[in-house]
């Protein structure tokens, strides 16, 4: 698989689906490439639910942010527009000017300063499980905060699991999360990595007041049953983007391409046809 470098950091990416192939049956035209940014700590192995169907009517390339997996670990502090910066390294080294972006949660963060930063890069954005950062996100509940914070030395596997009950709904079930978290243990989380993106996210200064400068249209989708990034999150979103679309996944939790995958593949394939 490919990786790009610049100075210190190596960005780990891979190139799936088609290569700017024939659209979603009925639309006539060519399928823009679809970039894919996953979580705190998590690497692009995270997508491997919704992966085939999203790269079935179009090229997709995934990445590991800087720090986990197959991607380095430059010297901290990092920030939310370098992460945004690195996708935009990424698009450059594949070839491509344009394509449509696809964040969740801290990926989320990453590509709305991707799009505030470099507009005329993203043809429409996806933004899930997310927030606007800053002091006008809506705050998450104290036991998460905590949860995320703990900063006790323990093994990867003990670190997860105490992750699982803010991550998933009460309706997932162990076998959708036992495979997730094998997904997780491919390459196990580094600490230095993990408080890089978290101090990243807490001093980022949030996009609030600038998300009415977005152009690209865009599709805001939340689990009504979120414990990590509380679902009022979506509703400000959609609210400050011109245009934006929201889609609610009813008991869906953080991961809700976990808890729905069919309904996450069917719902941005539609928006981004």
């Amino acid at each position: 698989m490919p990786v790009t470098t610049r100075d210190d950091l190596s960005i780990w990416y891979a190139v799936e689906g088609r290569e700017r192939g024939p659209g979603l049956a009925g639309t006539g035209a060519a399928a823009s490439p679809l970039v894919l940014i996953q979580g705190l700590g998590y690497t692009a192995d995270l997508w491997y639910r919704v992966l085939p169907g999203l790269s079935e009517p179009r090229m997709t390339i995934r990445l590991d942010n800087r720090g986990v997996g197959r991607s380095s670990v430059p010297e901290p502090p990092w920030t939310v527009a370098e992460m945004a910066d690195d996708v935009i390294e990424v698009l450059d080294a594949a070839g491509l000017e344009r394509a449509h972006v696809f964040g969740v949660s801290m990926g989320g963060l990453i590509a709305q300063e991707l799009v505030l930063r470099h507009p005329h890069r993203v043809d429409r954005l996806v933004l899930g499980a997310t927030h606007p950062g800053g002091p006008e996100a809506v705050r998450m509940d104290p036991a998460a905060a905590t949860m995320l914070m703990d900063r006790t030395p323990r093994p990867a596997r003990e670190i997860i699991e105490d992750s699982l009950a803010f991550l998933y709904a009460e309706s997932t079930t162990r076998d959708d999360i036992d495979g997730d978290v094998r997904a997780r243990m491919r390459y196990p989380l580094r600490a230095k990595a993990y408080w890089g993106q978290l101090d990243a996210m807490r001093a980022y200064e949030g996009t609030l007041p600038r998300l009415g400068e977005v152009q690209a249209p865009t599709l805001v989708i939340h689990g009504t049953a979120d414990r990590l990034v509380q679902p009022a999150n979506a509703e400000v979103l959609a609210g400050a983007i011109p245009g934006a679309t929201l889609e609610w996944f009813p008991g869906a939790g953080h991961l809700f391409w976990t808890d729905q995958p069919d309904r996450t593949v069917a719902t941005v394939n539609r928006f981004l046809s």
